[in-house]
């Protein structure tokens, strides 16, 4: 074999010469070196101090980590078959060390001694949380068990994170199986010439004629918003709404109960009542009854609105169109026929004044205008595809704050949805300031023949949301890297993205960027006012749709999954409370629910609601001061997006806000309440 890049030093990844062989031997070299690391601290002869365990510990295994990261990144944004089959090899092996890691004795012996003197060291705020966080990652995670049970731990462990990683391949085959070809042309009256385009070149690089739909969504999307067809537009919501929830090779219906079943009987085993209980001990919400709460009384106060929502959209669909009974493939249809009618514009007057570059170059002004950040596009970094973008960001001293990839559009071999991740941490050690290596990754449509990709107002939302994730990894300033970036409770992780989508309804930012592709025109302040005014649009069945999630994650995770048998049986319990759609039998959602059982949103997809009240509250600030205030970002920045998890969630939001947030915030920015 070749020298393997992934065992030189390395600054950005070396995308270039790296093979898909290369990656197990780096992750067994990395494994036995980081263990070198381990037998270290537990070997050395002084005593357990905060410098020679827990600070040690926590600086432990950062080449193995990068590695990792890089490699399930690439399984992620650009997979193979080869890369799939790795994954099931390498998973494991991670998982197994990961455990020998939290299951030694000896290494939790010299935590606990560290621990138990706590106070009375002279820590850091961030060195107290770091010492919370490494004894905990002992206690909660088996370092109390008999022998025997670190066993059953280590099995379940093994057979969890095989399972996960089936799930989304099973997700990801079924998404790319499927495909909608269409020759006549007048099936597909009412959809845009940019979707039609798409379609056309989509069919083109198969040497089809006609247009070819998928279920990428800058397909799918524009298909089950415009196109009038009722027929086709059920045929392509069932593909969707089916996914391996059939009788074939790709059914994670039984992959669905094995995670669940696992789960559960590793929480009791260690000492929990059910996963739910175990993972929310460590968030904001407490415990999965104050999680529930939560949603049920947001349930309560927006069902009416929803309720009223749902009536004038039924009546709408049986005047227009003479629909008598209301499906939900005809949900995206009939609400932009509605919003078209109340606020007189639709998305497709929208799109041509958000071009993806003038939007990517809008957050980075917008960036600028608030936290100083400059973004020069650079040629000179490796890339895994070529159309990835790469990016050095500094700051005002032109200091190097971070190196930021943008991968913005679908293709075989990449999952569906957008993200943000990280290639490499940010962190402190002795002299030298690491920064990170940042990455977001979307499914946006392409550029045409005619026209640049333009995007949609939701794919604008989408782009500022994962750049808000972006920013709290790129400004962040901790001396740790398990506590840098996005290392925060899962309930606090999305206040930073979603407080930066505000700005996409504001005025002063969208001028920036929302310029017209041909004409350069700004876009008019006519649109920008409806904008706003269709915000609150259709927000109460919105607001449902998201606690539907929510309380379907706890309905899996907060009880004792032994009796769970029919997937279709568990929905129905959950949305009979919440959706007033007639229900379809063919159809499950639990099936391709990658945020919970690939991601790692497991009884915790409620946090998108919970960080929603964080950033209505947060952005009533910004809205208070003004959007750019300079005051207010500089406090955003330094008690936010730069500590991380260097201190409870809590206490970074009221230094920030001068008090805990408002939950009405949330429902006045929704037009729920006044």
């Amino acid at each position: 074999m070749t020298q393997n890049p992934l065992l030189k030093p390395f600054e950005t990844t070396p995308f270039a010469s790296l093979k898909t062989e290369h990656f197990l031997p780096a992750v067994q070299q990395e494994i036995a070196n980081t263990q070198k690391e381990i037998d270290a601290i537990i070997e050395n002869p002084q005593e357990p101090t905060f410098e020679n365990t827990i600070e040690a510990l926590d600086y432990s295994g950062k080449q193995l980590d990068r590695i990792t990261s890089i490699f399930y990144n690439l399984n992620s944004a650009e997979t193979t078959p080869e890369i799939q089959k790795l994954a099931q090899e390498i998973s494991p092996l991670l998982t197994a060390f990961s455990n020998d890691i939290a299951l030694n004795q000896a290494l939790f012996e010299r935590v606990k001694k560290v621990n138990a003197q706590k106070e009375k060291l002279k820590l850091t705020a961030e060195q107290k949380t770091l010492l919370d966080k490494k004894y905990k990652s002992f206690a909660r995670n088996g370092a109390n068990l008999t022998e025997e049970k670190k066993e059953i731990l280590r099995q379940l462990d093994s057979e969890l994170s095989k399972l996960s990683l089936q799930f989304g391949e099973n997700v990801l085959a079924e998404t790319q199986a499927y495909q909608l070809h269409i020759t006549d042309v007048s099936k597909l009256k009412g959809l845009p010439e940019s979707a039609l385009e798409a379609a056309q070149q989509l069919a083109e690089k198969q040497n089809l004629k006609g247009y070819v739909f998928t279920l990428d969504f800058p397909s799918y999307q524009p298909f089950m918003t415009y196109v009038e067809n009722r027929d086709l537009r059920k045929e392509l919501f069932l593909a969707y709404a089916t996914r391996a929830y059939q009788k074939a090779q790709h059914d994670n219906r039984e992959i669905v109960l094995q995670i669940v079943r696992k789960r559960h009987e590793r929480a009791q085993l260690l000492g929990y009542k059910t996963h739910a209980h175990y993972v929310l001990e460590e968030r904001m919400a407490q415990s999965p009854e104050k999680a529930k709460d939560f949603l049920n009384e947001l349930l309560k106060k927006s069902k009416q609105k929803a309720q009223e929502e749902f009536q004038q959209l039924k009546k709408f669909a049986k005047e227009s169109g003479d629909i008598e009974r209301l499906e939900k493939w005809d949900a995206a249809f009939y609400t932009e026929k509605l919003k078209q009618k109340l606020y007189d514009f639709d998305d497709e007057q929208l799109k041509p004044y958000f071009v993806l570059g003038h939007v990517l170059q809008g957050v980075f002004t917008v960036a600028n205008r608030l936290y100083q950040l400059h973004f020069e596009e650079v040629y000179d970094i490796d890339k895994y595809c070529e159309e990835v973008k790469t990016f050095r960001i500094t700051d005002d001293k032109n200091n190097l704050i971070a190196i930021f990839y943008a991968d913005f559009h679908p293709r075989p071999g990449k999952r569906n949805g957008a993200w943000m991740t990280s290639y490499k941490p940010q962190y402190r050690k002795g002299n030298t300031h690491e920064r990170p290596h940042i990455s977001i990754v979307c499914n946006f449509s392409r550029p045409t023949k005619t026209k640049p990709s333009l995007l949609t107002f939701n794919e604008v939302t989408t782009l500022f949301h994962e750049f808000g994730h972006a920013l709290h990894g790129m400004l962040a300033n901790t001396v740790y890297p398990s506590l840098s970036g996005t290392h925060v409770y899962w309930d606090f992780v999305e206040l930073p993205s979603q407080v930066l989508e505000n700005w996409c309804y504001e005025k002063e930012a969208l001028e920036l960027f929302a310029k017209h592709y041909q004409t350069g025109e700004i876009l008019p302040l006519s649109y920008i006012e409806k904008i706003k005014k269709a915000a609150t649009f259709m927000q109460g069945l919105q607001t449902l749709r998201q606690l539907s999630f929510g309380l379907l994650d706890l309905k899996w995770h907060a009880e004792n999954p032994e009796h769970f048998s029919d997937l279709k049986t568990i929905e129905k319990t959950v949305f009979s409370e919440t959706d007033f759609y007639p229900e379809v039998a063919e159809s499950c959602m639990s099936t391709a629910f990658s945020h919970i059982f690939q991601g790692g949103y497991s009884a915790g997809y409620y946090s998108y609601k919970w960080a929603e009240v964080l950033d209505a509250d947060a952005f009533e600030l910004f809205k208070e001061k003004g959007v750019f205030d300079a005051e207010t970002a500089k406090s955003f920045k330094e008690n936010i997006l730069s500590k991380g998890g260097s201190e409870h969630p809590m206490v970074l939001y009221k230094r920030f806000r001068g008090a805990e947030p408002n939950p009405d915030a949330l429902l006045r920015r929704a037009g729920i309440s006044n």
